[in-house]
């Protein structure tokens, strides 16, 4: 099996390839980010990528070849002082709002145009994008992060047209949100104070959501799981 993972220098994506690489049922790994992380395993192939770039996606998927599992683990929640999740109306902002949309909604889109096709077309196939709980509208008792909450609803949508489409070529397809719990990485950091829940090392996320990827099937298409396998509602 080959694996395609995005956003492979981020703390999750790197712990999924890491965890990738040490299954015997994984021939090869091809690890894209912006970057070019290099990974001390021969079973690794690093690639650059700019998921906001369509020519640099195109590029990169023409590079990468056939795969059998698709894995975007890019995404943003703050950017120094410039971005932070907004806590009122008061506080939303248009380059804010394009800059997490950018990242979080219209990059795994653009990934999905070009990495799709790489997939099989006659037995299982998964692509799979990170999501968040806090996408899920019918879940939402909170408010505030309005960007982020609005980039990964409108993710968890693109997840469900895609499956539709991706079901009629390849009966055997998965196209799924993953959310990854709250994970100890630079996209946490300042937001992790006032969490009661547990935190993961990203390796311990990567663990698990792998486990995920492995138990589901076609009948589970279109849906936004999280770290345990539990359905989130949209």
């Amino acid at each position: 099996m080959r694996v395609a993972v995005i956003g492979a220098s981020g703390g999750i994506g790197r712990a999924l390839v890491d965890v990738l690489v040490a299954r015997d049922d994984v021939s090869g790994v091809v690890a894209l980010s912006r970057s070019g992380t290099v990974f001390e395993s021969d079973k690794v192939r690093s690639l650059n990528i700019d998921i906001t770039n369509e020519n640099k996606v195109s590029d990169a998927a023409e590079r990468t070849g056939n795969i059998d599992w698709v894995v975007v683990a890019s995404g943003i929640l703050s950017e120094g002082d410039a971005l932070t999740p907004e806590k009122s109306w008061r506080d939303l902002n248009l380059e804010a709002f394009e800059r997490v949309f950018r990242i979080n909604t219209f990059g795994p889109a653009l990934v999905a145009k070009h990495f799709l096709p790489l997939l099989p077309r006659k037995r299982r196939a998964v692509f799979a994008a990170l999501s968040a709980r806090v996408g899920s509208i019918s879940d939402n008792g909170l408010g505030g992060w309005h960007a982020y909450r609005a980039s990964k609803t409108a993710l968890n949508m693109l997840i469900k047209n895609l499956s539709l489409e991706l079901a009629r070529r390849n009966t055997e397809a998965i196209c799924v949100g993953l959310h990854p719990g709250t994970v100890a990485t630079d996209l946490s950091a300042k937001f992790r104070g006032g969490v009661r829940h547990e935190i993961f090392t990203p390796e311990q996320s990567a663990t698990y959501l792998i486990d995920v990827l492995d138990r589901l099937d076609a009948a589970d298409t279109g849906k936004v799981f999280d770290w345990q396998g539990e359905e989130i509602p949209y």
